[in-house]
């Protein structure tokens, strides 16, 4: 239940890590939704003013070619600027209008500057056309008003870019704030909450998602309490049972059905010592008694009188602050693991305040090096077929309580390539460097 946990809240905390790059992606779209906008509004504003002038040069050219209409009726002499009689360049469109009896004007727009018509049929059967180019100052207003509009735009897109910076970055702090939290609840910080850790007055949908974490992590919190007093107390309830079993057990008769009986009951005597033992690690409320030992000493003359077949190398001699009780319990849970799933032969290696225990079996299944080692997890999943066991989740519990870090890992030839059967399973421990007081231990006068 605890693994589950906190792969639920990492989980959380990997979605949580697009903060990295929430505010550009923000800005990003802002922008880029801002360009558009601005581009089909400049679009728009450029032909409706283009329009607007191309209408007033036709109204203009057919104001002119109706006073240019008057003064050749009146004079007979064609005397008005721009104006010709029957002109051969005269667009087909225009011609076809004027011959059906109308006035007309019509815009012809060659890719450059728009040339403006006006046409007007007389009454001896001639066309009086008028033609004038798009004036200079019309051009010059065109070409200032897409300036204001490019520059109009550019703002824009710098005004969206800086927008989506300011609320990316607001949204990106709370959710690095949402993740640092969540990331300590899944360290085990029980007094955490994720609501308060990102703070803010405005409540948004960041707050509902730290709420919702926040009663998760309760809710998963509370059933891993329930569930480890209930581990314990069956195990409490055990015990006088199997030690009676036990008493019991020696008082038969010598042979072997009486050995049989004997090596069962011990060992289910020792499986629920650590089962309360995996219970009280889970409350939190084991604290070591921290002396001053050398290391390498320490660890060769403890392996020498449980094992004298394992090789011990002390590489490098230091002197550290730690309970002697719990790192023994570590380093045999550790030569068990070793004894029963690996194969000879099997070494301890001590180097400054790191030691290493390797063995030359199949090494550890991948489930153990992703998750690190699970009371949960039996069965063929395991190098040796028989599951994990409690030895390595206590281990990893009295390192916790060491304030020490249990690494594990397959040993593979240099340069191998992927999918190399390993040449055995290492597991590493590493203890501080400074006494592990954060744990609630306690240092204790040497005798």
């Amino acid at each position: 239940m605890r693994g589950h946990f906190r792969r639920l809240v990492t989980a959380f905390v990997r979605r949580a890590g697009i903060g990295a790059g929430l505010r550009w992606k923000l800005s990003a779209a802002i922008a880029l939704v801002g360009a558009l906008v601005a581009v089909a509004l400049s679009l728009v504003v450029h032909n409706a003013a283009r329009v607007s002038m191309l209408d007033n040069a036709r109204d203009l050219a057919d104001e002119r070619i109706m006073i240019a209409q008057r003064n050749y009726e009146l004079s007979g002499r064609l005397n008005f600027p721009n104006t010709k009689i029957d002109d051969p360049q005269l667009p087909t469109e225009l011609r076809a209008k004027v011959e059906e009896g109308r006035r007309a004007t019509y815009v012809a727009d060659r890719g450059g500057a728009p040339d403006i018509w006006a046409a007007v049929p007389l009454k001896n059967g001639h066309v009086m056309s008028l033609h004038s180019g798009f004036t200079d100052r019309s051009s010059d207003i065109l070409k200032d008003l897409d300036q204001a509009l490019w520059i109009g735009s550019t703002a824009t897109v710098l005004g969206g870019c800086a927008l989506g910076v300011l609320i990316g970055g607001h949204l990106s702090r709370r959710l690095r704030k949402a993740a640092t939290a969540a990331n300590r609840v899944a360290g085990g910080e029980t007094d955490v909450r994720v609501r308060d850790a990102i703070g803010g007055v405005v409540r948004d949908e960041t707050d509902d998602l730290a709420s919702a974490v926040d009663a998760m992590a309760d809710a998963l919190r509370q059933r891993l309490e329930a569930e480890r007093r209930v581990t314990a107390d069956i195990a409490h309830e055990l015990r006088t049972p199997v030690t009676g079993l036990l008493t019991a057990a020696e008082l038969l008769p010598p042979g072997r059905p009486t050995e049989l009986v004997q090596d069962r009951a011990r060992a289910m005597r020792t499986l629920v010592e650590d089962v309360l033992e995996v219970a009280r690690l889970d409350s939190a409320s084991e604290r070591a008694e921290l002396q001053d030992i050398l290391l390498g000493e320490f660890v060769a003359r403890r392996v020498t009188a449980k094992d004298p077949d394992v090789v011990v190398r002390v590489r490098h001699e230091s002197e550290v602050t730690t309970d002697p009780r719990r790192l023994e319990r570590v380093l045999f849970n550790l030569l068990a693991n070793a004894a029963r799933h690996g194969a000879p032969p099997i070494e301890v290696t001590v180097e400054g305040r790191v030691v290493r225990v390797r063995d030359h079996g199949p090494g550890f299944p991948e489930d153990l090096l992703a998750e690190g080692p699970s009371r949960f997890r039996t069965g063929s999943a395991d190098r040796a077929g028989r599951g994990h066991g409690l030895g390595l989740t206590i281990a990893a519990g009295q390192a916790r309580v060491l304030g020490a870090r249990l690494t594990f890992r397959n040993v593979r030839p240099a340069g191998a390539p992927p999918g190399t059967p390993p040449e055995g399973a290492a597991a590493v421990l590493w203890l501080p460097e400074h006494a592990p007081t954060n744990t609630g231990s306690y240092p204790v006068l040497g005798q």
